[in-house]
């Protein structure tokens, strides 16, 4: 059974996906706020993504029902390896795949991330260090790895495929 809610963050608006017990989708939403998060995955992500704001939560145990190719399926699972408060590149990530050539391939699939937030995309930085593309906005990207920084210490858990 398909759910989703929108729930109010500190940078705006998330709306949360569920089926059948998966995270689908966590994406930043003009919608307005709802009351839907009443039990399930739906209420264990609005708990673990408010701690996550408060600085209290480094990593989420949420199941995830990724789509996408077998090619994002890999640059999502580096991106996932990035600790909470670290950053990396879009070259780093096609260096690990092997295929340093592949910057632009991995920047397109970082750019189709269903999951922002849990799936750490804002994590990835330009090949100088600079802010580039984020989904909910290079404010807010900038905002969550300032987050990450004042909140560092902790213990790293990833998300499983």
């Amino acid at each position: 059974m398909r759910e989703n809610a929108v729930m109010k963050t500190p940078l705006g608006n998330v709306w949360v996906e569920v089926w059948d017990g998966y995270l689908l989708k966590l994406q930043f939403t003009d919608l307005p706020e709802t009351d839907d998060f009443l039990d399930g995955v739906l209420m264990d992500v609005r708990i673990q993504l408010g701690l996550y704001f408060q600085g209290k939560q480094k990593t989420f145990d949420i199941p995830v029902a990724f789509g996408g190719t077998d090619f994002q399926h890999k640059v999502w699972m580096e991106v996932n390896k990035i600790p909470f408060g670290e950053t990396s590149t879009y070259e780093k990530i096609a260096a690990n795949l092997g295929n340093p050539n592949a910057v632009r391939a991995v920047g397109t699939a970082i750019g189709a991330n269903p999951i922002l937030v849990m799936l750490p995309c804002h994590r990835i930085l330009g090949k100088y260090g600079q802010l580039t593309g984020y989904a909910g906005g290079l404010w807010r990207k900038s905002q969550l790895l300032d987050l990450e920084q004042k909140n560092k210490v902790g213990k790293q858990v990833q998300i499983q495929f």
